[in-house]
């Protein structure tokens, strides 16, 4: 036994024999592997898997350029659209942190996180302006600097400043010298707990734990490399479950939902043959409730 010990102790980490567990591995995988596979699809917007780590190195490269670092908190209040799901992979590709804000919190619940977090950066949906101006006036700290994620399928759009999320992409180069993190302990996501009493908490992700809870995603749910997924859960929610990593892990598709709306999930169902998703089960209610309203059903499988 201790000879066993002492090979095991001769063993020291190397570029030869270990690699840090990241989520970031899969989207790069995910790119060459997957290249012209349909990795978004919301509205009338595709993006193949090359296109999205294109997009993902872009934001990268444009957090790098508004001077966020190694260790930085970035903030996000979008629903789910490709901006959304592209911070997941941009920021930590600049060693950042992640802290996507429940859409439905006020400005006083906003407020106290953006000045907890830290968070130095805010992408911002102009759905949300009037609740982020309110908490951008009662923070204590330094307010972020802010980025406006518009949406033309919204219509007239108010913004904060006059910095816009695709304006922004367009000028910048892809960030292609990236790096994993050098220790997968590093943080990778910054949540917060609603509706507990008190302030919200601030929960911590690892590179580590999000590898890991993504790929017991795939073997969870037995998922193929052909998954269509429509986005009803929020991904300011857990990150999702960490599905944004899981997709990317499998080359899988994703349908972007921007609010729950049985008919338009029923619709999207159909249109794009969606194979999974996730939801609470007011969701599936709602779902089923909306398929009786119709006297009508799904005519392929789909697993939730």
């Amino acid at each position: 036994m201790s000879d066993i010990c002492h090979v095991n102790e001769a063993l020291d980490k190397n570029d030869a024999n270990y690699v840090p567990l990241s989520p970031l591995s899969f989207i790069k995988r995910a790119a060459t592997v997957y290249a012209d596979r349909t990795a978004m699809i919301y509205n009338d917007r595709r993006y193949s898997w090359q296109q999205t780590y294109s997009r993902c190195c872009r934001l990268a490269s444009l957090l790098k350029h508004v001077g966020i670092t190694r260790g930085d908190t970035v903030a996000v209040m979008l629903p789910n659209v490709p901006a959304m799901y592209e911070a997941h992979f941009g920021v930590p590709m600049v060693g950042a942190v992640l802290n996507a804000i429940n859409i439905r919190l006020d400005p006083e619940a906003v407020a106290f996180i953006l000045d907890h977090s830290r968070s130095r950066l805010l992408l911002v949906d102009p759905e949300y302006i009037d609740v982020v101006e309110k908490a951008l006036a009662r923070l204590e700290g330094p307010a972020p600097k802010v980025i406006n994620v518009s949406d033309p399928s919204q219509g007239v759009e108010r913004f904060i400043g006059e910095l816009e999320y695709e304006a922004l992409l367009a000028e910048q180069p892809e960030l292609d010298d990236w790096q994993l993190p050098t220790d997968e302990w590093d943080a990778i996501a910054l949540g917060y707990t609603s509706g507990t009493t008190g302030n919200p908490k601030g929960v911590v992700t690892h590179h580590r734990g999000a590898y890991l809870n993504a790929t017991s995603n795939v073997l969870a749910w037995t998922l193929p490399p052909s998954v269509v997924y429509l986005w009803t859960l929020p991904m300011f929610h857990c990150n999702g479950w960490c599905f944004p990593w899981t997709l990317a892990a499998i080359g899988g598709t994703s349908v972007c939902l921007r609010r729950v709306d049985p008919e338009q999930i029923l619709k999207l169902i159909r249109q794009h043959k969606v194979s999974h998703y996730c939801g609470a089960p007011i969701v599936h209610a709602m779902i089923a409730d909306a398929l009786d309203a119709e006297q009508a059903s799904i005519e392929h499988k789909v697993s939730g």
